[in-house]
C-alpha cells in the first residue's frame, strides 16, 4: 500500500468510526468501505484526486464533484440525498447559509433575461418528461396527500382562481406564467381575459402554440414580457405571481409590489406564491446547498423571509389578508417530479446531456429533501388595493376557497 493510500484509508476509517451511514464507499483503486451493514448508496470516487472533494465536503462541494464527474453514485436519490446530508454533518459543514448581498443591485432585466434563459430554456421536451401535462413548474395543492400530480395541479390551478374569485370578464396578470397553464384554466374556467408574461422565449412559445390549440386567443395571451415593462395603471382586475419573484432580488421587492400595485384597479385582488427563507436574515440554504443551487440552478436567485414579503407589500400600499404556508405540499412535488425524472433518465440524457441531468438530479431530489427537512418554505399571500378603508374585496369567511372544491 502506498503512503497515500494509506493516508486516505485512515482519513476513512477516521470518518466511518463517528458516521453510521447506508453507504458503500468505492475507491478508484478497487477498495471498498462500508458505513453500515446495509448500505443502499454506493459512491464511487474517480481518482484520488477527486477525494478531496469528499473529505472537505459541504452539499455544494460533493454536489459539484457529482456534477463534474469526479464522483458517481448508485442507490434510491432519496436515500442518496439523506446519505450526503450525513456526510457532511459528519465532516462539519456550516449549517448557516450566506447572507443576501444587498450593497448591488444583481438583477438588472438584461441580467434577469440571461438567468431565466439558463434556468427555462433547457428545453420544453427536457421539462415535458417530468412535469405534468400541462407544464406546470410550482408547487401542486394537495388536498388528501395522495392526488397524482396531474390532480394536485389542477387543483392548484383551481384554487388559486378561487383566491383570486375570478368572474366573467375580469382581466388578469399572471407575472412569470411559465408555460401558460393558469392564464388558459383561468380563461376557460373563469372567462377572464387572462394575459401572461414570461422571460423565457421556450416558455413563450409554447404557451402561445397551447393558447391557439385551446381556442382562446382573443382573450388569453402570453407576452415575452419583463414585469418591469407592463405598461398603465388600474388596468387588472386581478394580478397572480406564481413562482417567480424568487428571481427578483431582495433589494428590487419595492419595485415589484409597486409595479403591482400600479397596474391593479382600486378594489382589486393579487395572490403572490412563492418560495421564502426560514432564516428571519433572508440567509441562503445552510451545508452549502445554497451555494450549488446558486452555481448550477439559480443564478442570483435570493429568497425573503415572509417577514420581509408582507412588510414590502404593505410598504406598496397593499393590504395582506391572507397567508397559507404549502411547505409540505412542495415537498410532494419534488418528489413527484424526481420520481419522474428518475424514471426517464436515459431521455433526459438524450435530450439535455449527462451535465445537465446530474444537475437536475441533484436539484429536484435535494429541494425536495430541503422542504421536508424545513430549510426552507413557501407561501401564498393574498393581499388587496383598496382606498376606501371599509371596502373589501373578499368574503368575511375564507370559506369561499374550499365551497364546492
Amino acid at each position: 500500500m502506498s503512503i497515500v493510500d494509506a493516508q486516505v484509508e485512515k482519513q476513512i476509517e477516521r470518518l466511518r468510526g463517528r458516521a453510521v451511514l447506508p453507504l458503500m464507499l468505492e475507491l478508484w483503486n478497487g477498495r471498498r468501505y462500508a458505513f453500515s451493514e446495509s448500505p443502499t448508496v454506493t459512491l464511487r470516487v474517480a481518482s484520488s484526486g477527486a477525494l478531496r472533494h469528499l473529505m472537505s465536503a459541504d452539499l455544494a462541494t460533493l454536489g459539484e464533484a457529482y456534477v463534474e464527474g469526479h464522483i458517481d453514485i448508485d442507490g434510491p436519490i432519496a436515500d442518496v440525498l439523506k446519505t450526503a446530508e450525513g456526510l457532511v454533518r459528519e465532516l462539519g459543514a456550516s449549517e448557516k447559509g450566506r447572507l443576501p448581498t444587498l450593497l448591488r443591485n444583481m438583477h438588472s432585466k438584461k441580467r434577469d433575461a440571461a438567468s431565466i434563459e439558463y434556468h427555462y430554456d433547457v428545453s420544453n421536451e427536457f421539462y415535458a418528461l417530468w412535469l405534468d401535462p400541462n407544464m406546470v413548474y410550482s408547487c401542486a395543492y394537495y388536498r388528501t396527500g395522495d392526488e397524482d400530480l396531474q390532480r394536485a395541479q389542477e387543483q392548484k390551478l383551481d384554487h388559486i382562481c378561487r383566491k383570486l374569485r375570478l368572474k366573467p370578464g375580469e382581466k388578469l396578470l399572471d407575472i412569470g406564467c411559465g408555460w401558460g397553464a393558469l392564464i388558459r384554466w383561468a380563461s376557460k374556467h373563469y372567462g377572464v381575459e387572462a394575459t401572461g408574461i414570461t422571460l423565457s422565449r421556450n416558455q413563450h412559445a409554447l404557451a402561445s402554440e397551447r393558447i391557439r390549440a385551446d381556442g382562446l386567443e382573443g382573450r388569453c395571451q402570453a407576452l415575452l414580457q419583463d414585469y418591469r415593462d407592463v405598461q398603465g395603471e388600474d388596468v387588472y382586475d386581478k394580478i397572480s405571481s406564481v413562482g417567480m419573484f424568487e428571481h427578483v432580488g431582495l433589494k428590487n421587492l419595492p419595485t415589484y409590489f409597486g409595479a403591482i400595485h400600479r397596474l391593479l384597479k382600486d378594489g382589486g385582488i393579487v395572490m403572490n406564491h412563492g418560495i421564502t427563507a426560514i432564516d428571519t436574515e433572508h440567509r441562503t440554504v445552510g451545508l452549502g446547498a445554497g451555494d450549488f443551487i446558486e452555481k448550477y440552478v439559480f443564478p442570483h436567485g435570493e429568497l425573503p423571509h415572509l417577514s420581509l414579503v408582507t412588510r414590502e407589500i404593505s410598504d406598496a400600499n397593499l393590504e395582506v389578508m391572507d397567508v397559507e404556508t404549502l411547505r409540505l405540499h412542495y415537498a410532494n412535488t419534488l418528489w413527484a417530479w424526481s420520481s419522474g425524472l428518475e424514471a426517464r433518465l436515459d431521455q433526459a440524457r438524450a435530450i439535455a446531456g449527462d451535465k445537465r441531468v446530474r444537475i437536475w438530479r441533484t436539484y429536484l431530489a435535494g429541494c425536495a429533501h430541503a422542504f421536508e427537512q424545513r430549510w426552507v418554505t413557501i407561501h401564498q399571500v393574498l393581499a388587496v388595493k383598496a382606498s376606501n378603508t371599509r371596502h373589501n374585496p373578499l368574503p368575511w369567511s375564507r370559506a369561499y376557497m374550499y365551497e364546492d372544491a
